[in-house]
């Protein structure tokens, strides 16, 4: 599925809320990002049961049901899970990874609320969810007969909502933190590979680990933590990030001078942390323009210099790194046209 337009959590509840009380709504979008939680979010918003089926793992007669022989006609009995009194929400998960018998037996479902003869409850809502095909997840393609019975919606991650959603959620300070100040490592796209990958998902998996450990886990217990979790990059980041709180190193300290840069080589991947982040914040805070710099990124632009200066004496490799782009997010071209120009043997290996 191609959709140019995508929606955040907020933006997704209020399509349920509008089409999804009139007509059946395909959410697609990357593993983890939260399509079954804002479901079951929305389910209680109208104060309806969620009934949850997984397509991956249907047959046609989990749906249709089975026949029996009533007054000499044979007559199909949808399972219990379906076949309600009240009105409920119906969850359809990974619709597009069922068979294609599978899908047709939805047909009826999804269009008309009715399977056989059995129709669900006046006020009963039908929502479908599934992983796209760049996600390297089961999937299967979808008929065109199927596709044109709902209206499709693809979510992405939002770092603001979830910050937000997690600050009320009991999230452990060592993740709000860390997704507050590297929100671009919220979520990754996931490898081709069979690895874990980052996700708002694999975050609240390791913030629970993270509490069941308590108050005095180790550096080891997070280290297997962060790796069971998260992408390989953003793990390492992350273990650095705690190495830094707790050796207290801290990026506005260094920015405004009144702490060095840490120079030890057990500190080494504290010192490439607080150059990601650096970079991250420059990439955040600096506009496009020059012209549009306001004071306080003036600032910002002079420790800037002044500290990358410095790291390079420590480490030239890192420094490159800083100025490198990463998940195509670039420095503005001003900004690094001035810090080759002061620092030139940065942009010999940055433009090899």
């Amino acid at each position: 599925m191609n959709l140019t337009i995508t929606v955040n959590h907020k933006q997704l509840l209020d399509v349920l809320l509008n089409v999804g009380l009139i007509r059946p709504v395909f959410i697609w979008g990357a593993p983890g990002i939260g399509k079954s939680a804002i479901v079951q979010d929305f389910a209680d918003s109208l104060g309806l049961p969620c009934v949850s089926l997984l397509g991956s793992q249907l047959a046609p007669e989990d749906i249709i049901g089975v026949p029996q022989i009533r007054d000499g006609y044979s007559v199909f009995c949808p399972p219990r899970t379906i076949a309600r009194q009240e009105p409920y929400v119906l969850f359809l998960d990974e619709l597009n990874a069922c068979t294609s018998e599978v899908q047709k037996a939805f047909y009826s479902l999804i269009h008309e609320r009715r399977i056989g003869e059995y129709c669900l409850p006046e006020g009963s809502i039908v929502v479908g969810a599934g992983n796209r095909a760049q996600d390297n997840a089961i999937t299967r393609p979808m008929s065109s007969a199927l596709v044109n019975r709902m209206f499709h919606v693809e979510l992405t991650a939002s770092p603001r909502l979830w910050l937000e959603w997690a600050a009320a959620n009991g999230i452990h300070p060592y993740i709000y933190d860390y997704i507050t100040s590297r929100p671009d490592h919220l979520w990754a796209k996931p490898p081709k590979s069979e690895e874990p990958f980052s996700t708002p998902r694999s975050w609240h998996m390791l913030s629970d680990a993270v509490h069941s450990y308590g108050p005095d886990i180790g550096e080891e217990a997070l280290r297997i933590l962060a790796t069971g979790c998260l992408s390989p990059h953003h793990a390492v980041q992350f273990l650095a990030y705690i190495r830094q709180i707790r050796s207290q190193y801290a990026l506005d300290k260094i920015l405004s001078g009144a702490q060095p840069w840490p120079e030890k080589a057990e500190e080494r991947d504290v010192l490439y942390f607080l150059a990601q982040s650096l970079r991250a914040r420059l990439v955040k805070e600096l506009p496009a323009e020059r012209a549009k710099l306001s004071s306080d990124s003036q600032t910002l632009v002079l420790q800037a210099k002044d500290r990358i200066t410095e790291l390079a004496n420590i480490s030239l490799e890192i420094a490159r790194m800083a100025v490198t782009p990463e998940d195509g997010k670039e420095l503005p071209d001003w900004f690094v046209v001035e810090l080759f120009r002061d620092l030139p043997r940065l942009a010999d290996k940055r433009n090899g």
